[in-house]
């Protein structure tokens, strides 16, 4: 959807196709921009405005950076912290401005550290519009979540690039790959309408699920989620785990799926590292969890091994253990191995583990243990689900949120 915007009265437009008030003008509601610095030559621009009502700070860097650019964005950033905003960064820019030398290194290094000062505090969303190099590839690197247009692609000395697609399936930077510009800047509205809005969850029981969605993990969540809409993050990276959000009864959730077709539902070590980034993202934003899964375990070969799987399914132990947001898990097919601890065990703190009649997991006839609370029919799981997020108490946690 284009929204007809236009830039502030006697604000000069920057040449070229990458004038910022143009970018940012598209991504915020009609009419909501406010610059927050006087008009100036400098090719980086901060504004306030709305996302879907919301109250966001936003800035587009649309040329060459140098240390003026970089203290723009830094402030931009600091400001949404402590205004506690989500901050959208549209990065199309035109490399470092070289005759700034030493000095531009010097503004990237603030731009990372107010980065790293916000993570965990406020939502930050990067639109890598076009090619990204230097601070322009590590900045949107260091924020929550990152959007790549089709022109968006990595620092490589090849012309071709590496574009945005390779970068989503081997890289692990990249959670959203879109099909336009104007595509990237209307999924980055979607998540901020997600994470500035996240509702009530209604006690009301909500209508079931199909057992048949089960072996498809989409399927399975988009029946979970209110209106089949599932916001479906690194689908390149990992195929066989299914992370994303989307609302349950009325409240914003993060979702967690395995998928039982791929390797026979086992979980390799990238797939581990997938999910725990997510769940740190999810818990520092405050946004609660639900796991969906049948696994027998993790995946058993020397490659993963010595690629890290230990290390790296450390990692999805640890995010889980931390995470004191309101996760339900509900196994639906197998689950042994450290599987049955690693995502989202009631050992870790799950708020409830819920299983369905013919799932098969060890010991969950042995009270004892309290591996599962309940079992449940497909038929009342979401009232199950939601009931449990209702009771639960909305929490988050109080850490950044690291590139894993």
């Amino acid at each position: 959807m284009t929204r007809l915007t236009t830039v502030p009265p006697g604000e000069r437009r920057p040449a070229g196709g990458r004038d910022p008030y143009l970018r940012l003008n598209r991504l915020l509601d009609t009419g909501s921009l406010r610059r927050v610095h006087p008009e100036d030559d400098l090719s980086a621009v901060a504004v306030r405005g709305r996302v879907a009502g919301a109250e966001v700070i936003a800035f587009c860097a649309g040329g060459e950076i140098g240390m003026g650019e970089c203290l723009r964005i830094a402030h931009a950033t600091d400001l949404a912290a402590a205004e506690d905003r989500p901050v959208i960064g549209v990065w199309h820019p035109g490399g470092t401005r070289l005759d700034d030398g030493v000095e531009a290194l010097d503004g990237a290094g603030r731009v990372f550290a107010a980065m790293v000062r916000a993570s965990g505090k406020v939502p930050q969303i990067s639109v890598v519009l076009g090619p990204a190099a230097h601070g322009a590839a590590y900045g949107p690197a260091l924020t929550d979540l990152v959007i790549v247009a089709p022109d968006g692609r990595g620092p490589l000395i090849d012309p071709t690039g590496f574009g945005a697609e390779p970068q989503a399936r081997h890289t692990g930077v990249v959670h959203m790959v879109a099909g336009s510009r104007d595509e990237a800047l209307d999924e980055a509205r979607r998540l901020i309408a997600l994470l500035t809005r996240p509702g009530r969850f209604d006690p009301a029981p909500p209508a079931g699920l199909p057992p048949d969605a089960a072996p498809d993990p989409r399927a399975l969540l988009r029946a979970l989620l209110d209106g089949g809409e599932l916001t479906e993050m690194q689908r390149h990276r990992a195929p066989g785990v299914v992370i994303g959000l989307g609302r349950l009864a009325g409240g914003t959730i993060g979702v967690v799926a395995g998928d039982p077709r791929r390797e026979g539902g086992t979980l390799d070590g990238v797939g581990a590292e997938k999910v725990a980034r997510f769940v740190r993202m999810c818990d520092s934003l405050g946004i609660p969890l639900v796991v969906v899964f049948d696994a027998p375990g993790e995946l058993p070969s020397a490659r993963e091994e010595w690629d890290g799987v230990m290390l790296r399914g450390a990692k999805l132990l640890y995010a889980f253990a931390e995470a004191v947001v309101p996760r339900v898990t509900l196994i639906t097919g197998r689950s042994a191995d450290a599987m049955c601890v690693a995502l989202n065990s009631r050992s870790l703190g799950a708020t409830k583990v819920f299983a369905w009649p013919d799932a098969d997991v060890a010991a969950m006839g042995d009270a004892r243990y309290g591996v599962v609370d309940e079992v449940v029919t497909p038929g009342r799981t979401r009232e199950k689900i939601a009931a449990a997020l209702t009771a639960g108490v909305r929490r988050r946690g109080r850490h950044g949120n690291i590139p894993l």
